[in-house]
């Protein structure tokens, strides 16, 4: 896998090097990969030394959370394996003094023979050193292997709290001690969507077919509990948190704080649906809800993937998870809004507004038959979506199919509220409709083609056929106006341009309506096909150049989609 890196061997040496020039008060120990607070020397007598680590790539940890409030030091292993007891040695005598040094260290086998190690060789030079296993991983809950569960991304919760109450200058045995308090009442489930790779390595170490998640995984690229399905976020958020409150057994009206955090490949948007969801849970679970996490704490390189971390809170963790740090990945405190709350407690005046509308039924044969074919015409392209989607990666950014699709659910919603026997109206309420749903482009290109038919066939007779093309050349002429686009630029005009005049020819040769009109829907896929072989001048295909060469335009294409609506209107079935 394509990564940016110069050499495999030297990844963590010139990772930690890179965050050393980043942030002014870290710096590396010489010959070690360890990074320390610049200050430790000076402050080193003052309070408890918090040390942890790890092997890397789990970065924003744990050099992010090296600085005042949180860690003292912070011993990077390489990728995926325990940093040796002589890197956590030099990290203790770097940053402890009189007050003694707490590690926090994760259970994995290896972490816990080298940190204790470390520890054992400390203590016989002089240093007091305690040390804190964190083992919060819901998903081995039922394991009888002798390693038990493993330290996941409730260890920041630790790192966070233990770092205050060091920070307070309280001594190594009630910082330990609190540090243990939180690490047996943290509790964390992860699922992963996709497998990472480690640098140098050919291939990852679990494969996932397209529709397959990872349930309950560590963190460091092995695979999950089990294997399944993929589901929509709200079911796998269900999922993670029916794990962890089974385990957790937390009473109702308990107080809790929450952390939703990227496995490394989440997205802004999925880490927010994904807090959307456990958020609104959490409050059907009668909890308490008073700090909220989300963002990149503990990852594991590119898997993409989300775990959720909660801890049972007092006044006593709240204060030090509110206290000041100057690490640089904890989210600032002060910033944080308190008592979070899920889009439940949210008064929707649209939706309340929606709910009042009163549902319409056709009562003519023409607003039955429209009807019909609205319905028609969105499973067509609810059913086409991921073929407009793919001619769209060639033109644009991928999503043209997915963008109709949710516009014709809308549409498929709405419309049951709307007065389908006059089509100005009902085509009025879908421009309406499709401008808010759709966005980007395509929304207010396809929206004012709507509108202005709705104009034109204002005060018409629904089976006027120059009712009807009024409306063709006056949707042709707003997309023109509107969009700034003429024939030939590799556009839905392309398509609904040459279908207006075939359509207003035909009339004009004495051809039926249902003639006139097929002549319309050839004259509409033929455009589409054309556009293929148009160099793009307009929209982001034009960046692409001959590249969209050989691929219809979505939006042309999607035209003749529309066209269907007519013909099925002007000529029902004989």
């Amino acid at each position: 896998m394509k990564k940016l890196i110069n050499a495999p061997e030297r990844v963590v040496e010139e990772m930690l090097e890179g965050l050393a020039a980043l942030d002014p008060s870290l710096r590396k120990l010489p010959g070690k990969n360890v990074l320390v607070r610049r200050d430790a020397e000076n402050v080193k007598n003052d309070r408890v030394a918090i040390i942890s680590g790890g092997g890397s790539g789990h970065e924003p940890a744990h050099a992010g959370y090296v600085g005042k409030g949180m860690l003292s030091a912070a011993v990077a292993g390489e990728v995926f394996t325990s940093p040796s007891p002589d890197a956590v040695l030099a990290a203790i005598k770097a940053t402890a003094g009189s007050k003694g040094a707490l590690l926090i260290v994760k259970n994995y086998t290896g972490d816990r023979l080298n940190f204790g190690l470390a520890a054992e060789q400390a203590r016989l030079e002089g240093i007091a050193v305690e040390m804190v296993i964190v083992a919060d991983d819901v998903a081995l809950a039922d394991s009888n292997e002798r390693t038990g569960r493993r330290g996941l991304a409730g260890t920041l919760f630790v790192h966070k709290i233990a770092g205050a109450a060091s920070e307070e200058g309280k001594p190594l045995v009630e910082v330990a001690a609190l540090a243990r308090s939180v690490a047996e009442a943290v509790r964390t489930m992860g699922v992963a969507l996709s497998p990472c790779t480690v640098p140098g390595a050919s291939q990852s170490s679990f494969t996932l077919e397209a529709d397959e998640i990872e349930l309950g995984l560590g963190i460091h690229g092995e695979a999950g509990a089990r294997k399944m399905l993929l589901e929509p976020a709200d079911a796998i958020v269900d999922r993670l948190l029916d794990a962890i409150l089974s385990d957790a057994k937390i009473p109702p009206n308990r107080r809790i704080a929450l952390l939703v955090n990227n496995l490394g490949g989440a997205t802004g948007l999925e880490l927010a649906i994904v807090a959307r969801r456990a958020i609104a849970r959490l409050e059907q679970e009668k909890l308490i809800l008073e700090r909220a996490y989300a963002g990149s704490f503990l990852t594991s390189l590119e898997m993409s993937g989300v775990s959720l971390s909660i801890l049972p809170v007092d006044d006593r963790f709240v204060n030090l998870l509110d206290a000041s740090t100057t690490a640089s990945a904890w989210p600032n405190a002060a910033e944080l809004r308190k008592n979070p709350k899920s889009i439940s407690s949210e008064e929707h005046a649209t939706d309340i507004f929606e709910m009042k509308l009163p549902s319409q039924t056709p009562q003519t044969p023409f607003g039955a038959r429209f009807e019909s074919i609205l319905n028609q015409l969105a499973a067509t392209l609810l059913a086409q979506a991921e073929r407009f989607n793919e001619l769209d990666r060639h033109a644009g950014d991928g999503d043209f199919g997915t963008s109709l699709a949710r516009g014709m659910k809308q549409v498929l919603e709405k419309m049951r509220t709307w007065n389908l026997d006059e089509p100005s109206s009902t085509f009025r309420e879908m421009s309406s409709t499709l401008q808010t749903v759709l966005g980007g482009t395509s929304g207010p290109l396809l929206a004012v083609m709507l509108l202005r038919a709705s104009i034109a066939l204002r005060d018409r007779s629904p089976l006027d056929p120059i009712g009807w093309a009024d409306a063709f050349d006056a949707s042709a002429a707003g997309v023109r106006e509107l969009g700034g686009a003429s024939e030939g630029d590799r556009t839905m005009l392309d398509s609904l341009a040459p279908a207006a005049r075939a359509f207003r020819e035909g009339l004009g040769k004495g051809l039926s309506s249902r003639d006139a009109v097929r002549q319309a829907l050839y004259a509409a896929q033929s455009g589409a096909t054309a556009t293929a072989q148009m160099m793009p001048r307009l929209g982001r295909s034009s960046y692409l150049g001959a590249r969209a060469l050989g691929h219809k335009d979505p939006g042309a294409e999607a035209i003749s989609s529309f066209m269907a609506i007519l013909d099925s209107l002007l000529n029902p079935p004989e």
